[in-house]
């Protein structure tokens, strides 16, 4: 591919987030609710699309959780029903149960879906009593260790030796500003403040080509590889490529987080990768093999 710009996503990516997001996600739902779905179905709403942070994720899962309560649904027809939109996320998830229920099971559900708190329990498992106070400004709901501290690191320090030596790197994530500096920091990243985009920076989130063709533009490329986790991260450089034609964009599916094995390379195909790669650690012989 020869790119003159490599873009990496940070979460299956860079960094291990099965037992820290993923597991946030479903312990969320489960303390507010009493139930919830397994961690293996967090991909299918992934996999619907539109699921820029794990926030919404959470809220969508547990919106489920509520629905099926009041009139059964399979997870499968819900997040298929998500998919079917047009963007995907969590307005099409809101869709969804309101096609689902009548007009008395809607609002019941409405008034005891609370986003809010959802939110406030995520963090709290998520960052830890201490870093809550430190991000959030406030005292957590409970205190918790904090799942950020279980994100195994992903990339060795030699393939980043070799991409920041071969290419203008940058990062483009769905986490938080203050999250993203914490991983990056894990890693041994460091990328200046123009060269990224995290939650903070933009509001469309992926896969609107805004960010990915900004970050081409500011580092004066020809060719930009993508790497992500999803199948958004895939469609992302794909819109990119229609937005911004005299630009060769490629999007790269990378199977360490929720895709794996030979359906997760069918999936990203199925959606205009360029290439599937096992690992973030096999993006520099892809990129740069001649070299």
């Amino acid at each position: 591919m020869h790119a003159d710009a490599v873009v990496l996503d940070i979460d299956g990516v860079l960094l291990d987030v099965a037992d820290s997001y993923r597991r946030a996600i479903v312990e969320s739902v489960e303390r507010l609710y009493d139930r919830t779905i397994d961690r293996d179905d967090v991909q299918r709403f992934k996999d619907a699309g539109g699921f820029n942070n794990d926030w919404d994720v959470t809220y969508a899962a547990a919106l489920y959780v509520l629905v099926d309560e009041r009139e059964p649904i399979a997870l499968s027809t819900f997040t298929d029903g998500i998919a079917a939109e047009a963007n995907g996320g969590l307005d099409a998830a809101e869709s969804v149960a309101a096609d689902h229920l009548d007009d008395d099971d809607l609002a019941a559900v409405r008034e005891a879906w609370d986003r809010e708190r959802l939110r406030e329990v995520f963090q709290a498992l998520y960052l830890g009593t201490d870093l809550y106070r430190e991000l959030e400004g406030g005292e957590p709901p409970f205190e918790a260790p904090g799942y950020i501290h279980d994100e195994p690191v992903l990339v060795d320090s030699e393939t980043l030796d070799r991409l920041q030596s071969n290419a203008a790197v940058g990062v483009l994530t769905g986490r938080p500003a203050a999250e993203a500096d914490i991983a990056l920091d894990r890693v041994g990243l460091s990328v200046p403040d123009e060269h990224r985009f995290t939650m903070d920076d933009w509001t469309e989130g992926k896969p609107s080509p805004e960010a990915l063709t900004t970050l081409a533009d500011r580092f004066d490329a020809e060719t930009v590889v993508f790497a992500g986790d999803t199948l958004d991260d895939v469609k992302t450089a794909v819109n990119a490529a229609a937005a911004d034609p005299g630009r060769m964009y490629h999007g790269v599916g990378v199977l360490t987080g929720g895709l794996t094995g030979e359906s997760g390379r069918e999936a990203y195909k199925s959606v205009g990768a360029t290439a599937v790669v096992e690992s973030v650690n096999d993006l520099p012989s892809l990129v740069f093999e001649a070299e």
